[in-house]
């Protein structure tokens, strides 16, 4: 018998221990659901709804304290004497309301009796509702920042961009101004058209990203420029490749990059883009698949 309950000791023990966890945890759940509730349903309220629920805070309960002294019980205490139900007693109260949701306290009017539990509950809601105003005041000044951030991060992107891309026709100009050479020119034009297609393909990406996923949509002007240098870019390519050896394209790398040119470039088009445009941008798409085709 004493080797029977020794043995079902540590059974019983390890049978409760699931339930002591159970109970433990789903508590813990429950309070991070309601902690998230809670911060979802303050960070959709804009300022001036904060603002608003701030003061109808303050508005509330000075009137309750002045329904309070209004029902014949003494709520406050002025100067040593019962604020009253009049219309000055409710300036009192309002003030007072004031003064405790900003937790000053000048101490000039006192609460009395159950007064001072709704006075404390004010203190508390108002200091909190007034700290998410603050909080909220200076995470749209971040937001701001954080726009300005990236609105001078994206025009200078947009600067390497064109940069970029006026480099790549230059190369590729200079490229084909050297295909009439001699072979061991030819020879070494190989991993320079590779250099360059690289480059090529990046901007192109970046320009893909651009038009499909904007974040940042660009000025009119600005756009067409980089769509304007996009198809001269690849008129150029087109070019180059048919004045090139047909033996220097058989390099992996340079087959790879063509064939992602190719594809990215007949994703732009006025009908393949989701978004809207000027007719004069859609023009420029147009030529653009027109010269992906040629390469491809």
């Amino acid at each position: 018998m004493p080797v029977e309950s020794a043995v079902r000791l540590p059974s019983q023990s390890s049978a409760g221990a699931p339930g002591t966890q159970t109970r433990s945890v789903i508590p813990a759940r429950l309070r991070d659901q309601v902690a998230t509730a809670i911060l979802e349903v303050v960070d959709s309220l804009s300022i001036g709804r904060l603002f608003s629920l701030w003061l109808g805070v303050i508005v509330a309960c000075g009137t309750a304290y002045w329904l309070i002294d209004l029902s014949g019980k003494t709520g406050l205490i002025e100067a040593g004497q019962v604020a009253g139900p009049g219309f000055k007693g409710f300036l009192t109260a309002i003030y007072f309301s004031f003064i405790t949701a900003t937790s000053v306290g000048y101490g000039d009017v006192l609460p009395v009796g159950a007064t001072r539990i709704l006075a404390v509950a004010e203190a508390i809601g108002g200091l909190l509702i007034f700290g998410l105003l603050i909080a909220k005041f200076v995470s749209y000044r971040q937001d701001m920042m954080v726009r300005e951030i990236h609105s001078v991060t994206f025009e200078e992107r947009l600067d390497r961009v064109q940069t970029n891309l006026h480099l790549v026709v230059s190369e590729l100009l200079a490229i084909e101004a050297l295909c009439d050479d001699g072979a061991a020119r030819l020879q070494r034009l190989g991993p320079r058209l590779e250099t360059t297609t690289l480059v090529f393909t990046s901007e192109l990406r970046a320009i893909h990203a651009l038009l499909y996923n904007p974040r940042w949509v660009p000025d009119e002007a600005v756009l067409g420029a980089i769509l304007a240098n996009l198809a001269s870019a690849l008129n150029t390519l087109g070019e180059v490749l048919v004045c090139l050896p047909a033996y220097l394209h058989n390099s992996p790398a340079l087959k790879n990059d063509l064939q992602t040119l190719s594809a990215l470039a007949n994703e732009i088009c006025a009908d393949c883009v989701p978004q809207v445009y000027a007719p004069a941008l859609t023009a420029w798409m147009d030529r653009i698949q027109q010269a992906a085709r040629a390469i491809g």
